[in-house]
């Protein structure tokens, strides 16, 4: 018998099947996940965000000895503990832990189960970014270190835009335009259904860019038919030669360029360049609306973390300790 789309005698049967033979009825288990999945309204990117979680979580519930019918809130808690002892990061977890309160909303909703997951926290996050940002110098060096066009032209768009990766790779020639007298590049942002962001190219952003594309024949401002849906950043490889890059190449280019002027360090990125964006701003004086409206946070909340960065700056430049030493 089928409810809604899903077996009712397969949820009858979690219930009362010991969860040691839930991982075999596994089909089935994809039944109800593919049920819930169908219900939301999400990117196909959360959608399997949401598949893997929630398997490892079932997967969890089975290696606990325990039916999906004893599940109760204590379970949940512990189920969060116990992936803060693996050793994922607060963030990590946290993306787990709403994956299962959402599903258990849907579920009681859905009268398949009760709702054990409300309540249940997600684990605080330090409010200060893990990836540290580049201090001027630094990213002097680093622009200083990169001798190949097309690596100069993304570091430093990423250092002076603060675009995630995955913006870089989607940006095409034709997205380069003016507007109100700016030269503008249209993003398409992360969770963004298309290009409806833009950043500010200024000179320094642009003059990069621009020498870059004439090593490709593309001279801005005076494009052949067919060159304004280009990749603006292509691959050089044998293999794949003139496609579009992918963010596993930009976060290499960046990490490598990163090591060799001496930031061999997993707090050190290609995200730590967005960041660099955002505390340089703040660092210049400018006010985290400026910063914000860069970074096109949609959280103001979001751009308020990078002031721990200017915070902590300031506590080690003038350390309060050393009025002490001036006493005895």
């Amino acid at each position: 018998m089928l409810l809604n789309g899903v077996n009712i005698v397969f949820v009858m049967q979690l219930q009362h099947t010991p969860t040691a033979e839930i991982i075999a009825m596994a089909p089935r288990l994809d039944e109800v996940i593919n049920e819930f999945i169908g219900d939301q309204d999400i990117k196909s990117n959360s959608a399997d965000l949401y598949r893997r979680t929630l398997k490892q979580y079932f997967k969890w519930v089975a290696l606990q000895g325990l039916t999906m019918g004893e599940i109760q809130h204590l379970h949940i808690i512990k189920y969060k503990a116990d992936l803060l002892h693996e050793g994922k990061s607060s963030l990590t977890v946290g993306g787990y832990i709403t994956s299962v309160r959402r599903f258990y909303e849907w579920a009681e909703a859905k009268k398949y189960y009760p709702n054990v997951a409300k309540g249940v926290k997600t684990p605080k996050r330090a409010q200060q970014f893990k990836k540290q940002p580049l201090s001027a110098s630094e990213s002097t060096d680093l622009l200083n270190q990169v001798t190949n066009p097309r690596d100069l032209a993304i570091i430093n768009l990423c250092l002076r835009t603060g675009l995630r990766t995955i913006e870089v790779i989607r940006a095409n020639v034709g997205d380069i335009e003016t507007k109100g007298g700016q030269i503008i590049l249209n993003v398409h942002g992360k969770g963004r259904d298309g290009k409806d962001q833009f950043v500010i190219l200024t000179n320094k952003a642009q003059a990069p860019i621009t020498e870059y594309l004439q090593t490709r024949g593309i001279v801005l401002g005076k494009l052949k038919p067919g060159q304004g849906a280009e990749p603006l950043f292509i691959s050089n490889s044998n293999k794949n030669k003139g496609e579009r890059l992918d963010t596993r190449t930009i976060r290499r280019i960046a990490k490598n360029n990163l090591i060799a002027i001496g930031l061999n360090s997993h707090y050190y990125t290609a995200h730590s360049l967005r960041h660099t964006t955002a505390v340089s701003i703040l660092r210049a004086g400018g006010t985290l609306e400026n910063a914000q409206g860069v970074l096109r946070h949609s959280n103001p909340a979001t751009t308020q973390i990078y002031t721990a960065t200017i915070l902590e700056e300031q506590r080690l430049k003038y350390a309060s300790e050393t009025l002490i030493d001036g006493q005895f």
